[in-house]
């Protein structure tokens, strides 16, 4: 058997990203925690967690620690539905669901439907920030139970549900394009704009200019970049004449329409889609966020 003492001080050490704020998370010492992540690793014959700041679980690590957060659901659910059986449990609060997000949908459109599905007060969400091609693979290392990607294909063991197309356009400030864009958009011209992007994951700016048809694959490697790694800085570094950047549509209609921000080319849009993916357990809780989250989309995403 398991034991869930040492478990639950390795998913804390994860969670929290050090020995400290694991041991004030689950109110005992630093030295207890590390005894009991040390006896573990001892007694699965394999490190666990790397030592660091923060500190990562290891491969095996993280697949113990998203088996503690499975038994954390299926023992909240059981204890919602079966009153008697809190008293059994460990005091460890609502039970959290931890989720994969891209930072555009948090920005744009997945709020509402977080503060939907926890407006009950006995349920609560752990958002993470990744890359939208990237979030599945937080769901299959284990490290979260759902997550907002653009990869349709299932996680094994996890259920994926079509959400719509969140719609980017190519912005800048009236300023920067008549500085750089005054002769027009083309591969001359983006090769020499600054350009902005949120971090070595984003390839929004490339999938773009791809559907122009006449500018190289390699021009955005080449390209002048400012790097920001915030939606909304975006559009205010967009604001400002930084540099030409892709934008959630529904955060810069109102600046297009004002003529703050302009269109590098009008009716070029990139609609990504998005896929809403979530393991098979704890049916009740999941399947509760999965209504809101589909019905957040379907008022503000693309079908």
């Amino acid at each position: 058997m398991l034991d869930y003492a040492a478990l639950a001080a390795l998913a804390a050490v994860v969670r929290e990203g050090s020995f400290e704020r694991a041991a004030g998370a689950l109110g005992v010492t630093p030295s207890a925690v590390s005894q009991r992540v040390r006896a573990l690793e001892e007694r699965m014959g394999a490190i666990l967690v790397v030592r660091g700041q923060p500190c990562t679980a290891t491969p095996v690590g993280a697949r113990l620690c998203a088996h503690v957060e499975h038994v954390r659901l299926l023992e909240g659910e059981m204890a919602s539905a079966l009153p008697g059986l809190a008293e059994l449990l460990p005091a460890a609060g609502p039970p959290t669901i931890r989720v994969a997000v891209n930072a555009d949908s948090l920005a744009t459109w997945l709020v509402p439907a977080m503060a939907a599905f926890a407006r009950r007060g006995d349920r609560l969400v752990d958002l993470v920030v990744a890359g939208e091609d990237h979030t599945a693979e937080r769901l299959r290392s284990g490290d979260v139970l759902a997550a907002v990607t653009t990869d349709r294909t299932p996680v094994q063991g996890c259920r994926t549900v079509p959400l719509g197309a969140l719609r980017y356009v190519a912005t800048a400030s009236p300023d920067f394009m008549a500085r750089w864009f005054a002769h027009g958009v083309d591969a001359a011209a983006l090769a020499r704009a600054p350009m902005l992007r949120f971090d070595r994951q984003d390839h929004l700016q490339e999938r773009w200019m791809a559907t122009l048809g006449t500018v190289p694959e390699t021009l955005a490697s080449r390209a002048p970049t400012h790097w920001l790694p915030s939606t909304n800085a975006f559009v205010d570094a967009a604001l400002a004449g930084l540099g030409w950047c892709m934008n959630p549509l529904p955060m810069v209609a109102g600046y297009l329409a004002a003529g703050r921000l302009v269109s590098l080319m009008d009716q070029r849009f990139l609609n990504v889609p998005l896929y809403w993916q979530h393991v098979r357990i704890g049916t009740r809780l999941l399947d509760a966020l999965t209504r809101e989250v589909v019905a957040a989309a379907r008022d503000s995403l693309l079908r």
